[in-house]
């Protein structure tokens, strides 16, 4: 363990990046600049993300609403703020585009499995695909809305026709 050494900012740098601050860039954020480079060089279907501006802990997401889904044709934009002490903590995500949807509430907030039971093994790669994939795959019995999780189970035609809308009002 580094301690408090991490906190040394001798002058000789160590050859060491830094991104958007004059002390050189800490654990957290030499992962979180290794998955960026990872996301442009093989980015995850219908998905794209980067840091806002020059701060490497904020970043903004967009996500393509996948074919054959009340979301298809939408473009969804989401906020990602990872913490100091990613990747032992999860990244916070939330939908900046209203969505109807059984995991998401009106505040954008999601609610993923990856995210609750997280792993450092785990990035955001894996993070936006597991986002993309519960526009397909809703997890009805867990839901941060259990109106629209009623409605997704019990009338599946009128819950995409109402996700198509609300699709075409926010998300194009």
């Amino acid at each position: 363990m580094s301690g408090t050494k991490s906190m040394n900012t001798s002058s000789s740098g160590g050859g060491v990046r830094s991104w958007g601050s004059t002390t050189s860039v800490s654990t957290s954020g030499k992962r979180i600049q290794m998955e960026m480079l990872e996301l442009n060089t093989d980015p995850p279907a219908d998905c794209s993300a980067g840091p806002k501006g020059d701060n490497l802990y904020q970043w903004i997401s967009t996500i393509i609403g996948p074919q054959g889904s009340p979301y298809q044709g939408g473009i969804f934009f989401l906020d990602i703020t990872f913490p100091s002490d990613y990747p032992f903590k999860p990244p916070k995500v939330v939908f900046k585009t209203r969505i109807y949807h059984c995991n998401v509430d009106s505040a954008g907030n999601v609610s993923l499995d990856i995210l609750k039971d997280w792993s450092p093994a785990l990035t955001i790669s894996k993070v936006l695909l597991e986002i993309r994939s519960v526009f397909t795959n809703p997890d009805p019995y867990n839901p941060l809305v259990s109106s629209i999780a009623h409605l997704y189970l019990n009338d599946r035609a009128k819950h995409d026709e109402v996700a198509a809308e609300w699709t075409r009002r926010f998300a194009i």
